[in-house]
């Protein structure tokens, strides 16, 4: 598919990026993900590890989790336990994107309130979960394709709710 906004991306800036992953492709659809010796499995067939997808909702899970989890202990009613089970539906057209969420917590620990618990997880979601939030539209994205070693000029890549028309 062409990109219908051909003009190069600004470069990005020289400051530290928050974060980084690579992605080295192993054979079939399996790639190993991370950064240094912090790596896992990905699946593109889902038959030896996690999908991207599911990998993207385990990250959205662990994220908001995380969140709960800190909050909790800073309101002196720590979590004993929690878990979260994250479902998604997807668009039955391609791109398949993740159209709702679904969070399931369960916690478990003395002294925890349903309110407080509740408050958390909506800080999280609403406030604090990076990769919550990074799943809103607003994002800007390019590519640069580096091709036998020969590097090309970085192309804007419109995100799929800009681009998509009704």
């Amino acid at each position: 598919m062409t990109n219908p906004d051909p003009k190069p991306a600004p470069r990005p800036s020289t400051g530290n990026p928050i974060a980084k992953s690579r992605a080295e492709w192993r054979s079939g659809l399996e790639f190993v993900v991370g950064v240094g010796n912090r790596t896992h499995v990905i699946d593109g067939s889902s038959k030896v590890a996690p999908s991207p997808v599911e990998t993207l909702l385990g990250a959205v899970g662990t994220c908001a989790a995380s969140d709960v989890v800190e909050i909790l202990a800073k309101q002196r009613t720590p979590a004993e336990k929690l878990s979260v089970d994250v479902m998604a539906i997807r668009r039955a057209e391609f791109p398949r994107r993740v159209e709702t969420l679904e969070l399931t917590f369960t916690i478990t620990g003395p002294g925890i309130q349903r309110v407080a618990a509740e408050r958390a997880i909506d800080l999280s979601i609403q406030k604090y979960c990076t990769v919550a939030a990074s799943m809103a539209g607003d994002i800007t994205m390019s590519s640069t394709l580096v091709l036998n070693g020969e590097t090309g000029a970085p192309v804007n890549q419109p995100m799929f709710s800009r681009s998509f028309k009704n």
